[in-house]
């Protein structure tokens, strides 16, 4: 088993983040900036929140914070949404999402401007995703694409796994993960099958699978029987199981298994966040 590993490839990026934005100071005299709302006080919130901000310093970012009451109208979140959009000092706006009280999120996220959808989750983004052909047009338009599902990608370039040719099974059809990862493996050039909940003989179709993308959000859902061997297994699942977090992969099941895997934590994960700070620089590039 090689384990792909997702903190010090986040590490590596960073560091070159940290430079771009370095040379983007001292060309442009103007520092790239993400603007964080949060509505309520939920605790798991305010934590991603603070890490995100944290990041932001890290790497030279420059970052504001926006705390609304959990009693905020929709019509508030707009409004902030609104002011932020016209401020040519806000790079990139992140909505921390859930939204408290039953919110309508989709209102919300569609009223940030797509130029500084660092999310990927406008329909703008969401839509030009899929009219690319290539990886290339993704960085030369300077696409704004869902965090994970770019990280998924980097991890697999910056550990020299080839997606072009390969067939993929992504496991999952969320807007969040599932639909844009398809997307970016498509761009990559591989033959792209997507399952889901309702797929039929599923184990099937993954046993053929050079690479395996689980995010069905099914705590150890995917086990040695799904796998086979030499494959690449992508784990984008977040499950809490007794006192620890683990994924939509069973690690123990395929532990013994000549594969290439992401663990829970510190695989996909730390590289959500690193992709945050990436769309956070394309957005003052594409500004």
């Amino acid at each position: 088993m090689q384990i792909i590993n997702g903190r010090e490839i986040s590490k590596k990026i960073r560091e070159e983040l940290k430079e771009r934005t370095k040379k983007i100071i001292e060309e442009k005299s103007k520092i790239p900036s993400l603007a964080t709302i949060l509505v309520g006080e939920n605790p798991a919130s305010k934590v991603y929140i603070s890490s995100k901000i944290k990041a932001c310093e890290e790497i030279g970012i420059k970052s504001s914070h926006h705390n609304l009451p959990a009693t905020a109208t929709q019509e508030e979140i707009i409004s902030l949404i609104e002011k932020l959009n016209n401020d040519k000092n806000i790079s990139g706006i992140l909505l921390q999402l859930p939204l408290p009280n039953g919110q309508n999120a989709e209102k919300c996220i569609n009223a940030i401007s797509p130029d500084k959808d660092v999310d990927g989750l406008h329909p703008y983004n969401a839509g030009m995703l899929t009219l690319v052909k290539s990886w290339q047009e993704i960085l030369n338009q300077k696409l704004l694409v869902s965090c994970t599902p770019m990280g998924v990608i980097y991890l697999l370039k910056y550990s020299n796994i080839d997606i072009k040719g390969k067939n993929v099974v992504v496991i999952g059809r969320s807007n969040l993960v599932g639909k844009p990862v398809s997307m970016l493996m498509l761009a990559n050039d591989a033959t792209v099958t997507m399952a889901h909940s309702a797929t039929q003989n599923l184990k099937d179709i993954t046993k053929k699978a050079d690479i395996v993308i689980a995010a069905i959000g099914k705590t150890k859902f995917v086990n040695k029987d799904f796998i086979k061997e030499g494959a690449t297994i992508i784990d984008v699942g977040i499950n809490r199981c007794e006192d620890k977090l683990c994924g939509d992969v069973d690690f123990e099941s395929v532990k013994d298994m000549e594969i290439n895997i992401t663990p829970v934590p510190g695989g996909v994960g730390p590289m959500t966040i690193t992709m945050l700070l990436h769309n956070t620089i394309l957005a003052f590039e594409r500004q």
